[in-house]
């Protein structure tokens, strides 16, 4: 089955949330990269700028810090509901299994 291929008819929805998910994963890991290589930009130039003696210092941390906190809220979005609902009895059930 190519990507263009639907499911068969009884499985419709839990092809759609799989594919909500994983888009919602991907666009995560989208902005982790984003993140990681703005950020070392910033430290580059922050690094390549700094001049103690004009009164200059660090100054990229702040962007890392509140775009972290997002980043942090962008998780819980995203993998939340791995950890909510139904999790304890999902493990339960995974150390049954594996014993």
């Amino acid at each position: 089955m190519d990507d263009s291929t639907p499911p068969e008819a009884g499985s419709d929805q839990r092809y759609e949330e799989a594919r909500r998910r994983v888009r919602k994963l991907r666009e995560f890991y989208s902005n982790v990269a984003v993140f990681v290589v703005i950020n070392l930009a910033l430290f580059g130039i922050n690094l390549v700028t700094l001049d103690p003696s004009a009164g200059g210092g660090w100054w990229f941390y702040w962007v890392t810090v509140f775009w972290g906190i997002g980043l942090v809220f962008h998780a819980i979005n995203v993998f939340g509901d791995r950890w909510g609902q139904g999790w304890e009895q999902r493990k339960i059930q995974q150390y049954m299994a594996d014993s």
